[in-house]
Parts: structure tokens; C-alpha cells; sequence
């Protein structure tokens, strides 16, 4: 069982849920809900403003992997517990920002704070805590998290209303701190058993190098950085898609709302199946079944009640997917080494995943519309479907 640490913290896994949900919401969902109310205040486009936050994403992509490596030397404690102590000091930049490039420079800082206390390092913390328990837990995990937009929204939008966008951020950075250092500081481990930690502690570890080199982990990162990027690209864009199909905005608006709820039912639905699939057929399985939605989005013209299924079932394998990035991973080459291998894979998803967004109108405006962009997409989810089929590990599993 190397690289599993049973001696978890007592409340480890709610502290964790619950500080996972004040990070997302406050660190990722507070500025869509603010992004106007900071552009009429300041003149700042919204666009230049969704840029910085995106090169924010990339940031933590990049530093993700660093911290995959150092959660392999060490407990969690110190660096998700820093990662939060940076994340109040990216709120308080944002709230007293002179200009947009202090402002856009706050993101920045954000980026460091999202590597450290973001879903990629609670993963490796809880592959860790569970190991082949891991799918129920992840599942408690991310179903949690998945109410931080349906928790933190509303919370920024009345601070923003009753004390305006400069300070709606220093009480959002007062509640990170409050929340998320104490819990990160009290209920993970200072350090890993002995007995879990891999003697050849080297910067790299050979045998992550040989994994992150091989032709299947590669594959795999193709796979899911371009289901990322087809199903992100055109479900953040749903709205002005529908709207080109006649939908009405009401409908349309309905519609992207109910990608949560496929969110929510997704990851209840994927506990079931590694009961019966191999890590390669679940691989499979979600990504046809994220192309065969993106195709739905991208030809089917009708009805709106259609549609509308259409884009919670996308929303179910979004959600499916968030498991699967968790667990993919360990589920081919076990435990050792876990944290550099998962920040390696991630990398290129998280920053897939911040460009996404952007992606969908700048294609749409090059190609003439909505749907020409969703047949693009659906055309690199169909690739990712190949990809998925070559994921097999070729090299012995350990760890696990």
C-alpha cells in the first residue's frame, strides 16, 4: 500500500470540503459575478478583465505542477495553508487596485493561491487520506464544491450592492482568511507517514518522468485537455448559441443553469462505474459521450425542450469528468508519486480549461456564428474519443 496514508486528521475530509467550496467561490467565482459593477466604477473592460483572470488560471497550471511535486515530499498543511495566506492577499490587491495592471497583477498572485488550495492538490491529499476508497470520498468532495457558485454568488453580489466592489473584496478576503487557514492549518497533516513517503524523493522522481514521458500519459492529457476545451468552449457559450438557434433568452438562460444540476447528478452517476469499467473504458465512454453532446449542440436545430436536454446531459459528463481527471491517474499507475504525476496531467487541462471561455466567440467570429464554432469543437471532441482509446498504461502499476 505505498504511497497511502491511513493516519488521516480526524475531519479531514469535511475541513476539506468545506474549504474547497470558500476557495472556488471567492477565488474563481467572485469576479463573473463582479466584472460589471468593477467595469462601471472603473472604465476596465470586461474583456481585459476576463483576460487577467484566465492568465491567472495558466499561472496555476504552471505552479500546479511544482506543488503536485512538493505534496509528494510533504504533508499538506504548510502549503495548502500558504496557498490560502496568498489568496487573501490576491483579494485585498483586487479590492485596492489604483489600476488595471495592479489589478490584472492580483490575478496573477490569485494564480499562485488556486495551485495550492484548488481541487488538484485536495485530490492528491484525498488519493492520499482513501487510496482504493478514493472515488467515494472525491465524489463528497466535488459534489460539495460544486454549490460554491450557488453559495458565493449571491454572497458577492450583496456585499458588491451595499459596499461596493472595493470592499465586497476585503470582506471576501476576511472570509478566505477566517475559513480556509484555519481548517487547512488544523485538519491536514504537517507531514506524510514515514512509511507512504517514497525514499527516492528526488527532484524530478525517475519513475514520474518515465510515466509522464509515456505515450499513454500523453494520450491521456490529449484527451482530456480537448474534451476540456470542446465541452467548456461551448457550454460557457450556451446562451448565445441557443440564441442563434431561436431559443429564447429566458429558455436559453434556463438552460445554462441546468449544467449544474448535470454537474451534481454526473458525480453521483460516476461513483457506479468503476464497479464495472476498466480506467480505459471509463476514459472512452466519457469522452464519446462529450462529443456525441457537443455534436447534439452543434446540429440539432429543435426544439428548445431538446436542447435543453442536451445541455444537462453535457453538464452530467462535465461533472463525470471533474472525477475522472481525480482519479485517472492512480486508476493506471497507482499511487507513487501521485502528486507530480496528477500536477503534470493537469497542467495542460487547467490551462485548456482558462482559455476555453475566450475561445468560443473569438472562434464564432472568425467562422460566422455559434453553431459553426460547436462543430469545430465537436470535431476535437471526436479526436479526444481516439485518444482515449490509447490511455492504457504500459508500464507496471505501484503504489496502490
Amino acid at each position: 500500500m505505498s504511497g497511502i496514508d491511513r493516519d488521516r486528521p480526524r475531519g479531514g475530509l469535511a475541513a476539506m470540503c468545506v474549504a474547497q467550496t470558500t476557495s472556488w467561490g471567492l477565488l474563481y467565482y467572485s469576479l463573473p459575478v463582479a466584472l460589471v459593477p468593477i467595469g462601471a466604477d472603473t472604465g476596465w473592460s470586461v474583456a481585459a478583465m476576463t483576460a487577467a483572470f484566465s492568465a491567472g488560471l495558466i499561472v496555476s497550471a504552471i505552479v500546479g505542477v511544482r506543488v503536485g511535486r512538493a505534496l509528494d515530499r510533504t504533508g499538506p498543511r504548510l502549503l495548502m495553508s500558504t496557498g490560502s495566506v496568498i489568496g487573501v492577499v490576491a483579494l485585498l490587491l483586487v479590492g485596492g487596485a489604483p489600476n488595471f495592471a495592479v489589478f490584472a497583477a492580483a490575478w496573477l498572485v490569485a494564480g499562485f493561491a488556486q495551485a495550492a488550495v484548488f481541487y488538484q492538490p485536495a485530490f492528491v491529499v484525498i488519493t492520499r487520506w482513501y487510496g482504493p476508497d478514493r472515488v467515494r470520498a472525491l465524489t463528497v468532495l466535488t459534489l460539495v464544491a460544486g454549490f460554491a457558485s450557488t453559495i458565493f454568488a449571491p454572497v458577492t453580489a450583496a456585499l458588491v450592492d451595499g459596499l461596493g466592489w472595493r470592499g465586497a473584496y476585503v470582506v471576501l478576503a476576511g472570509i478566505l482568511a477566517v475559513v480556509t487557514i484555519p481548517l487547512h492549518w488544523f485538519f491536514l497533516n504537517a507531514r506524510w507517514s514515514p512509511a507512504t513517503v517514497s525514499p527516492a524523493s528526488t527532484e524530478p522522481p525517475q519513475h514520474a518522468r518515465t510515466v509522464s514521458g509515456s505515450w499513454p500519459f500523453r494520450f491521456l492529457q490529449t484527451t482530456m485537455a480537448l474534451s476540456t476545451l470542446a465541452l467548456y468552449a461551448v457550454t460557457f457559450n450556451l446562451i448565445a448559441l441557443f440564441l442563434e438557434r431561436g431559443v429564447s433568452y429566458q429558455s436559453a438562460a434556463v438552460a445554462f443553469g441546468l449544467i449544474g444540476v448535470g454537474q451534481v447528478i454526473g458525480r453521483v452517476a460516476y461513483s457506479a462505474l468503476p464497479l464495472s469499467t476498466t480506467a480505459v473504458q471509463r476514459t472512452v465512454v466519457l469522452a464519446a459521450g462529450g462529443a456525441g453532446c457537443v455534436w447534439a449542440l452543434a446540429l440539432v436545430p429543435g426544439p428548445p425542450a431538446l436542447l435543453v436536454v442536451v445541455a444537462v446531459v453535457a453538464g452530467m459528463v462535465r461533472g463525470c469528468n471533474t472525477l475522472l481527471q481525480a482519479t485517472a491517474v492512480s486508476d493506471r499507475w497507482g499511487t507513487r508519486n501521485f502528486g507530480a504525476l496528477q500536477g503534470a496531467f493537469a497542467a495542460p487541462v487547467t490551462a485548456v480549461g482558462a482559455l476555453a471561455p475566450a475561445a468560443g466567440p473569438a472562434l464564432a467570429s472568425v467562422l460566422g456564428g455559434y453553431p459553426v464554432m460547436a462543430m469545430v469543437m465537436a470535431v476535437l471532441a471526436t479526436v479526444s474519443v481516439i485518444t482515449a482509446a490509447r490511455t492504457g498504461a504500459t508500464m507496471g502499476r505501484s503504489g496502490q
